[in-house]
């Protein structure tokens, strides 16, 4: 058994904020993979469903951000789980938008949920940063974070939702490898070769004209040789 946890902050207004992709990434898998409806359990919510061959509980804590290793920790101990069972799905400043990378153990960056759950659990997790880009200067992050994205970001993140669905069970089962090749199937797709087409060269073979060598003969000469 495993814990996917979403990261994020409960309620409306936080939905559409780049803080929440972790939310975002779970809800994805619970609607795609025909989970359990949510219900209200450690201080956050809970669906349960199975992929990769064995059952998967996902987890949104609704403590806010800064609070989440309070409701991880009442879901790890109710099940008995280690930090080996557990994913959590975050946004990482330090990658580029919709880039995805996976890591284990390490320490929390500033993270506010990560720091949390180090504290309430270790920092011995699984974790699958999806970047989200930079504001550029420090100052700028907690306003960066807590803002909806922006338009321009729609396509990306669809396809990173759509590659985290994909590759799912494949993070379930334990294979990251393939779960990163789901991922980049639909975050970086191969691009069509636009290559003009060679021309062949004319296979065919060219008849020269017979060479006629020139009659160097006087004219009475040839008149006497027509008539012998």
């Amino acid at each position: 058994m495993k814990l996917f946890v979403g990261l994020g902050n409960p309620g409306a207004k936080y939905a559409n904020h780049r803080h929440n992709i972790g939310y975002m990434a779970v809800d994805r898998i619970a609607q795609a993979h025909g989970f359990s409806p949510w219900r209200s359990k450690f201080q956050g919510v809970v669906a349960e469903g199975q992929l990769g061959g064995g059952k998967i509980v996902l987890l949104k804590p609704e403590t806010f951000m800064n609070l989440s290793g309070q409701s991880v920790g009442a879901a790890m101990r109710f099940y008995k789980l280690t930090e080996e069972d557990v994913f959590v799905f975050q946004d990482e400043l330090d990658l580029q938008p919709g880039k995805i990378r996976l890591k284990t153990g390490g320490g929390h960056a500033g993270h506010n949920g990560l720091r949390s759950l180090h504290q309430h659990i270790g920092g011995g997790y699984h974790r699958v940063r999806i970047g989200i880009g930079h504001p550029g200067h420090k100052d700028r992050v907690s306003a960066y974070v807590l803002h909806d994205f922006a338009k321009a970001d729609s396509a990306w993140l669809a396809n990173v939702l759509d590659g985290i669905e994909d590759g799912a069970a494949e993070l379930a089962a334990g294979d990251a490898g393939r779960f990163m090749n789901k991922v980049a199937q639909r975050t970086s797709p191969p691009r069509s070769l636009n290559v003009k087409p060679v021309k062949k060269p004319d296979q065919r073979a060219k008849v020269e004209p017979p060479v006629v060598a020139a009659d160097e003969r006087s004219v009475l000469q040839r008149l006497v040789d027509r008539f012998r």
